[in-house]
């Protein structure tokens, strides 16, 4: 198939309803901001979050994908992406944990994701914190039309690898909007000038993850969960964003 041809493009209605579904993450994300998770599992912090989705008159998106049953993606420290929540794993003082959100408002889909810390956490903690989130808002910028794919992995790659970090290539980025997971695929990594050209109504999830260590990942046995294969942190931050014509639309902020 030509993938060119499998983009959908969105019209200004189309966004305008995903930024919806997007501000419910916005506002999950400032209520988290709030609390302390320090001594709560991972599976308890999934259902509170679940209830904040369910009373906003919306679903949790990642249940719609296949053989997932939760409400969100719960990584903590070395776990890159796709945590499954769990009440074995309790929030400890000094951990940080990267909390993925994805929600379906009246069919139209969002994504984002943020690092949080658990109390007072290390300075390298915060360091790798801060170079992901600042690698999110380089990749955002590139988000114009007539840009092009590798202008965004490139904007990323160079500053991490700056940083003396690494960004994983085993999982990208995603078009995003009437499904969890459409084309393209969105890598955080590349070079300038290169793959697929930026047009208006493209809406992209942009999510790098970047690794204290090695770029190598590991998947563990339940087929989800994947952790850094040097046992080192890793930090993502994501958004959903729009190619308009006055630039890139965030649409989770």
């Amino acid at each position: 198939m030509n993938i060119t041809n499998s983009i959908r493009l969105k019209s200004s209605d189309d966004i305008k309803r995903i930024a919806e579904a997007g501000k419910i993450i916005a506002e999950i994300f400032k209520r988290l901001e709030k609390i302390s998770p320090v001594g709560i599992s991972t599976l308890e912090l999934d259902s509170m979050i679940e209830s904040m989705i369910l009373k906003s008159r919306s679903r949790p998106s990642f249940k719609t994908v296949p053989n997932y049953h939760h409400a969100t993606c719960l990584s903590v420290n070395d776990e890159v992406v796709h945590g499954i929540p769990s009440k074995k794993k309790k929030l400890k003082e000094g951990d940080i944990i990267k909390v993925d959100v994805g929600v379906v408002k009246n069919g139209y889909f969002a994504d984002a994701c943020r690092t949080f810390p658990v109390g007072n956490i290390s300075e390298k903690a915060r360091r790798i914190m801060e170079t992901a989130s600042n690698a999110l808002q380089l990749g955002l910028a590139q988000v114009r039309e007539n840009r092009r794919l590798g202008d965004i992995g490139f904007s990323i790659q160079s500053y991490v690898e700056e940083c003396g970090y690494s960004v994983v290539r085993d999982f990208t980025g995603h078009g995003v909007g009437f499904a969890v997971h459409e084309q393209p695929n969105v890598p955080h990594y590349g070079r300038k000038n290169t793959g697929l050209i930026l047009r208006e109504g493209l809406v992209l999830a942009i999510e790098p993850m970047i690794n204290e260590g090695t770029e190598k990942v590991i998947t563990l046995d339940d087929g989800w969960t994947t952790i850094t294969a040097d046992g080192k942190l890793s930090a993502q931050f994501e958004h959903t964003v729009a190619v308009t014509k006055d630039g890139p639309m965030i649409l989770t902020e």
